[in-house]
């Protein structure tokens, strides 16, 4: 080979060389980028047996479950796949409630969430150095309190309902609303309220009470205390009776308690009540234990996925997914944790989720309507706002639902703007 033809090899290899390398530069960061399949993963302390809680945190879960497939099949988070790693964990004890924090903790998530705690305080502090955001629905107001009085402490943390409270302030506004549409009259204006004897309900008959007295419609005749777990409802139900109110609040959250007093309820009624059940017919274990007692009984929650469009869809999704063969839905945690994984979705599409600082700043920031209704975290509590109590309008606040059962489904029947349904007369006062 000639010194020129050589010399010229050489230039082409050089050239060849420099585009290569000019190509590579160019494709090299975003063939990096979009090789990024970490899984960003979600840590859930999800109670998976025992006496409390379990139903609620299945619901929690499967919703969750639901918005991972969904995220996962439209490509994850910017090419990133979404995984969780469950956990489990003893409600009933705070050394329970920590170690399952822990665990989760020590996996190095990149968020935890979790349907709800019974102690929320041993958890918070459990988690209160690891400053990846923490989702919780407790429905509590000390978890609030936490919040908005230790920023500096436990700002990575959000309640993604309204505090227990708007429970009983709640209901003597629906009571009003309900006498106002003329579908319902009272028989008497005496209410009978009886209470579990946990702080939660303490706190929301607590809240029923100074509200009943401050509106002056209705007056609260007596308040009777009951212990979880309740073994026979007899007594109750003669009390009930011998104090003979218009109105029985029952400030209780198990369902397999609650169909208990509905089946016995329903076979000796008190003629004329409105009876109302505290949250836990909406676990799916009240139907199907209650049957053809639960029909009229009202119920209500400060947290729940609503009927809309937006709502049915998200209902139709779950049920083929998990209740193809016909079941009962969950109508609470169900959207709670589908809420939850959306809400994260949002806030890593704005900032990496390993950046805890970033995501926090993102979850503040956001302002996102999901099933279970209208989130935003801009205020001391962390928390989205209760509609009527807090915001005028309900795209601007989550809905406190109330629903009656009919025909055997739950139907909501307040406030108006969700309304199903409107109020029909329980058969027991007819």
């Amino acid at each position: 080979m000639s010194h020129r033809s050589s010399a010229n090899a050489q230039r082409r290899r050089q050239l060849l060389q420099g585009l290569a390398s000019t190509a590579a530069a160019a494709v090299l960061p975003g063939w990096a980028q979009a090789q990024d399949k970490t899984p960003i993963t979600i840590g859930m302390p999800i109670a998976q047996s025992g006496p409390a809680g379990v139903a609620d945190h299945a619901d929690f879960l499967k919703g969750a479950q639901l918005a991972l497939k969904q995220i996962n099949a439209a490509g994850g988070i910017k090419g990133r796949p979404l995984t969780l790693r469950v956990v489990d964990i003893d409600l009933l004890t705070p050394e329970g409630t920590q170690a399952a924090l822990r665990k989760i903790v020590d996996a190095k998530v990149q968020a935890i969430v979790s349907p709800f705690v019974l102690i929320p305080v041993p958890a918070m502090a459990t988690v209160a150095n690891y400053k990846a955001p923490y989702l919780h629905g407790n429905t509590q107001q000390a978890s609030l309190d936490l919040v908005r009085k230790n920023p500096a402490q436990y700002g990575h943390i959000y309640q993604i309902d309204p505090p227990e409270t708007f429970y009983g302030a709640g209901f003597p506004l629906f009571c009003e609303q309900l006498e106002a549409h003329g579908s319902w009259k009272p028989v008497n204006r005496k209410v009978h309220i009886i209470t579990e004897q946990i702080a939660y309900t303490q706190n929301i008959t607590k809240a029923a009470a100074e509200q009943f007295k401050a509106r002056g419609k209705y007056e609260v005749a007596k308040i009777t205390q009951i212990q979880f777990p309740v073994q026979d409802w007899g007594p109750v139900l003669q009390d009930i009776k011998n104090t003979g109110a218009g109105i029985v609040m029952v400030n209780h959250w198990v369902a397999a308690e609650l169909a208990a007093f509905a089946k016995q309820f329903a076979a000796n009624p008190l003629p004329g009540a409105l009876v109302y059940l505290q949250y836990g017919p909406s676990q799916p274990e009240f139907l199907n234990l209650a049957g053809a007692a639960a029909e009229g009984f009202v119920w209500g929650t400060v947290y729940g996925a609503y009927a809309d469009k937006q709502g049915q869809t998200f209902r139709d999704q779950y049920q083929a997914e998990y209740l193809a063969k016909g079941g009962v839905m969950g109508l609470v945690y169900t959207g709670g944790g589908y809420d939850a994984v959306q809400l994260l979705a949002q806030a890593w599409n704005k900032a990496a989720p390993e950046d805890f600082k970033a995501v926090n700043a993102a979850l503040r920031q956001l302002k996102y309507r999901g099933v279970n209704g209208f989130y935003r975290f801009d205020n001391a509590n962390q928390a989205p706002l209760n509609y009527p109590l807090e915001v005028s309008k309900p795209e601007e606040g989550i809905a406190q639902l109330f629903y009656q059962v009919q025909g055997g489904q739950h139907r909501i029947i307040a406030p108006d703007a969700l309304k199903q349904s409107g109020f029909k007369a329980a058969p027991w006062m007819k």
